[in-house]
């Protein structure tokens, strides 16, 4: 529904005004300051959305008459307001007489309150388009889905990165074996070798004992030669006995001689006091490895995490993708509205307008007018591009500018319309004023 007529009388700073704004495109109410362009959006607020629109001051202060509203809607139906309670009254085509709650049927409350939208937070306005797309709980659920996600990957990565840099920061020893080295083997040759020592050592004394023998023997024998009282006998026996200590001597000095020198334990005795000097090694070579594995781990895992929420954004944009949304170009991303891939305050005045505009005509499609306050901030060439895209939607929009200039459709002095030279509808909107009723 859309506004065909408005007859005003007494509200704020109004005196008299008749407006027939523009079924499509944009319609501006321009005028200087304090001349009551506001007080005509105040008024058609009021009069379609109730109390809660009604100004602290609605009276005018130079008029002692109650103020007197009247609307006209393009399918007939009349709402009026007048008398000194401000009285509702909706009269139906048929004349069926209704209230408020017929109005709330195709009055949108951000129609007449724009400003409310577009000064919201980013993520507000976001929450506003989801709510009317009807994809804002899903869309919550993955968004706190890739939150934890995030989260879970920052600790990964941090995790990761401490250990690669634990790694990075043991010693290493390319020259050390790849296993701890056990001393038992080395503990076996040494006790090998200290048993052949004492094998040669038995050997040796055995040679010892028999030069001994031999000197005793050979003692005997000079004692038998000087005593000549000796018998034959003891004398024989005493060369037998000689040339067998000389025999076992000669012996037992060949086995000494091919017994040779001892064996040395002092390289296996410095072996086994190096091995925990090559263990100690062996052990930092082991940690390393070890680190450096822990820290693929990890790393492994911090990239399966950043599949998962490159998938769940992927879901986000697919679920976007395929909502009925407003405007084409219109989404979300991280929690934040975006047009043509430009954030809220990187959007032009016009684009920020065209997207405010297309959410609230979402919201309730049967409320086909939105009502805009201030449009002096956009210049004349974005005001067209405005008011074509207006056209194009076929919405109403009717607005307020400090302006007295072409671009204008109606003028307000003083608290009332003034009728324009020329009535040829322009680009952003055509325009038809009288004043009185």
């Amino acid at each position: 529904m859309k506004i065909n007529r408005l007859e005003i009388e007494n509200v704020k700073r109004i005196h008299a005004a008749v407006i027939e704004p523009a079924q499509d495109g944009l319609t501006i109410i321009g005028g200087k300051n304090k001349q009551g362009k506001t007080s005509v959006l105040d008024a058609i607020a009021w009069a379609l959305g109730g109390k809660k629109y009604q100004p602290s001051q609605a009276v005018n202060a130079d008029s002692a008459i109650p103020p007197r509203l009247k609307v006209i809607m393009d399918n007939g139906l009349v709402v009026e307001r007048k008398g000194k309670n401000s009285d509702l009254k909706v009269t139906d085509p048929t004349g069926k007489k209704g209230g408020q709650q017929l109005l709330d049927e195709f009055v949108e409350e951000l129609a007449l309150n724009l400003p409310k939208f577009m000064e919201a937070s980013g993520k507000e306005k976001a929450g506003t388009l989801l709510q009317i797309i009807g994809v804002g709980e899903k869309l919550a659920g993955l968004e706190q889905q890739e939150k934890e996600l995030y989260q879970e990957r920052l600790y990964v990565g941090r995790t990761a990165d401490q250990k690669e840099k634990f790694a990075a920061e043991q010693p290493y020893y390319p020259d050390a074996p790849q296993e701890l080295v056990s001393p038992s083997e080395l503990i076996r040759q040494q006790q090998d070798i200290l048993a052949r020592n004492g094998e040669k050592a038995r050997i040796r004394a055995n040679a010892a004992e028999a030069e001994r023998k031999a000197a005793a023997a050979e003692q005997a024998l000079s004692m038998a030669f000087g005593a000549a009282a000796e018998a034959e006998k003891r004398l024989e026996e005493a060369k037998a006995a000689y040339n067998k200590a000389v025999e076992e001597k000669e012996i037992a000095f060949s086995a000494a001689d091919q017994a040779g020198e001892d064996e040395s334990t002092a390289e296996l005795e410095e072996n086994i006091s190096d091995i925990e000097a090559i263990n100690i090694k062996v052990r930092a070579n082991m940690n390393k490895l070890q680190a450096e594995e822990d820290a693929k781990e990890y790393r492994d895992k911090y990239q399966l995490l950043t599949q998962k929420i490159e998938d769940v954004r992927a879901d986000k944009t697919a679920l976007l993708d395929n909502a009925d949304l407003p405007l084409p170009g219109l989404s979300v991303l991280d929690g934040e509205l975006v047009y043509n891939g430009q954030k809220w305050d990187n959007m032009s005045s016009a684009e920020q307008m065209i997207v405010s505009t297309s959410i609230v005509r979402k919201l309730n499609p049967k409320c086909g007018f939105v009502l805009l306050d201030k449009l002096e901030a956009m210049d004349l060439d974005t005001l067209k591009d405005f008011g074509a895209w207006l056209e194009g939607e076929g919405l109403q929009a009717i607005a307020t500018r400090v302006s007295t200039g072409d671009e204008c459709s109606i003028i307000i002095t003083d608290g009332y319309t003034e009728e324009k030279p020329d009535e040829t509808p322009k680009s952003t909107g055509g325009w038809k004023a009288g004043m009185g009723f």
